[in-house]
């Protein structure tokens, strides 16, 4: 019996490899005569860089940049030869003029302004900004690379990337010709005008986003995903006018049409993606999809017998493009038989055929349900298959 085990992370207590490891160690022990394959899953946030590097037999290098907040924290990067990654990623990439020996950069955002880096009364996207993942492009390409991905999810701001911009060359200067050395959005009212078209040396990035949301709107960045992110109720009109201003002075400096703004994933990352595709040309690409193809997951599916994969929380929200869901999804339609395991989980996902196994015990409450992932992912891992 050959096991496909592709897990995401459980969020605030087990890495998306660290609950694969788990499930395979326990299973290994009942199961000698079963051989497993372990597929880390990643949606562009945590594990990102980690997961992909590794698939892709790169290396990874660590770097001390300033968090979403100014505090200084370690971000790892990875980089990896083009030619060794899988045939179908790479098509993905459309990076025709780079030799295979080219190497390029697996940045993820999260790792240096991501929200997770910061505690609950410190997040608010007024304070928040992007320099410290500019900081790691930056680093990166210093290194060599003459490509960069990023990943772009769980990020705590919502700066349209001027932070990055300004790492990356892009000046933002008030009234009387000052520059600016801080672009967050409480700041935004001292922007009068930008100059600079960014560091000729900076090569071309690709976004991994599986977000469609538009810069601005009912469905926008501000809308959307900033109260999330600290944002009051009372602040978002305001938020929402100064991303209009400020995007609109984006486009008008960088020749883009205003139309730029209502482009599905330009509220990725609170507008990250929006500035980076107005200032340097940056392109999305379909994160759910580059990291199937990136992993081999279509080959691995079909040579499985079985699936496991799962997640701390498993929903609707699971089949939007996040990886379970997608596994899951795939599986099904090849008739493998899938078994997700979860720290919660709602009732939709038994409605699809799907073994769906909630390891949480009735009653624990979440802080202890927390503490306790690894036991109760191996014990229930256990149960289901003796």
């Amino acid at each position: 019996m050959r096991v496909l085990v592709a897990f995401d992370k459980f969020k605030g207590a087990l890495s998306a490899r660290e609950a694969g490891e788990v499930v395979a160690r326990a299973l290994r022990r009942l199961l000698k005569q079963w051989s497993f394959d372990l597929c880390p899953l990643t949606d562009g946030g945590d594990g990102f860089a980690e997961i992909l590097t590794a698939a892709a037999s790169g290396t990874l290098h660590s770097v001390r940049v300033a968090g979403p907040r100014g505090k200084r924290v370690t971000a790892k990067y990875g980089l990896a030869r083009i030619d060794h990654i899988p045939r179908a990623a790479r098509s993905m990439l459309d990076l025709p003029d780079l030799p295979g020996s080219a190497r390029i950069a697996i940045v993820e955002m999260a790792q240096a302004s991501g929200l997770a880096l910061l505690e609950a009364d410190l997040r608010d996207p007024w304070q928040a900004s992007t320099g410290g993942t500019g900081q790691v492009i930056r680093c990166a390409v210093d290194q060599g690379a003459q490509g960069v991905l990023l990943g772009v999810g769980g990020s705590a701001t919502h700066d349209l990337g001027l932070g990055a911009l300004n790492v990356l060359g892009v000046k933002f200067l008030r009234p009387d010709g000052s520059v600016l050395s801080s672009l967050e959005p409480a700041r935004w009212m001292q922007i009068a005008r930008i100059t600079g078209a960014g560091r000729a040396s900076i090569p071309p990035i690709r976004i991994a986003c599986d977000v469609t949301n538009p810069l601005l709107g009912p469905r926008g960045a501000a809308k959307i995903y900033a109260p999330q992110k600290g944002l009051g109720p009372r602040d978002y009109r305001r938020l929402e006018q100064e991303t209009s201003r400020i995007s609109a002075m984006l486009c008008n400096y960088y020749d883009q049409p205003i139309s730029l703004r209502h482009v599905p994933g330009a509220g990725a990352a609170g507008g990250l993606a929006f500035g980076l595709i107005c200032a340097l040309r940056s392109r999305l690409l379909p994160g759910s999809d580059l990291v199937s193809a990136w992993l081999g997951l279509k080959r691995r599916l079909a040579a499985a017998d079985l699936v496991i994969t799962g997640e701390g929380r498993f929903d609707k929200s699971s089949y939007n493009g996040k990886g379970p869901g997608s596994v899951a999804k795939s599986a099904l339609k090849l008739g493998k038989p899938v078994h997700v395991f979860a720290g919660q989980a709602t009732t939709m996902p038994f409605q699809l055929g799907l073994k769906v196994h909630i390891i949480t015990p009735p009653g624990q409450e979440l802080a202890e349900a927390l503490r306790a992932t690894v036991r109760n992912l191996e014990t229930a891992a256990r149960r289901v298959f003796a």
